[in-house]
């Protein structure tokens, strides 16, 4: 398995390869999300902006979107706000969101678009796993980091 989980869709759990969506636009960061995920059973789909993200949720609905906040002409952001007006006018089903943002006052951002998680970059490959592991088991994800340090 990719991730150790067992969502809600009708199927077994020895059947469960978790479809994820990346949307960054530089190769590095998807590579790296990649990187930190991936173990043979899981299904990657690679898109530069969110645009495409919306194009391919046509095609396929994703198990968890990964999306960077700074990716193209249409950012993490927005593309989370998109999902979820679909979703809220019937027309797309609930899609986890996880942001990747870039600075600790874009956690406002993260929790105005009604994204499910947030990570702050730069990425760690530990708490990247263990947001995408909550998101894909229901939860929520909140990294800590944007939190302000004890003096």
């Amino acid at each position: 398995m990719c991730i150790d989980v067992y969502r809600h869709r009708q199927r077994s759990y020895a059947q469960f390869v978790p479809i994820i969506f990346i949307s960054a636009d530089t190769k590095e960061v998807r590579e790296s999300v990649k990187a930190a995920l991936t173990i043979p059973d899981c299904d990657f789909i690679d898109t530069q902006d969110g645009y495409s993200v919306m194009e391919a949720v046509g095609e396929t609905v994703p198990d968890l979107a990964i999306l960077d906040m700074q990716a193209g002409n249409m950012g993490g952001m927005a593309t989370c706000l998109e999902l979820r007006l679909e979703e809220s006018a019937g027309r797309l089903g609930y899609i986890p969101v996880l942001l990747m943002v870039d600075r600790r006052p874009d956690v406002f951002l993260a929790r105005r678009s009604r994204a499910d998680g947030w990570i702050v970059k730069p990425l760690n490959p530990i708490k990247l796993r263990k947001a995408a592991q909550a998101l894909l088991n229901g939860e929520e994800y909140q990294d800590d980091s944007y939190l302000p340090s004890p003096v």
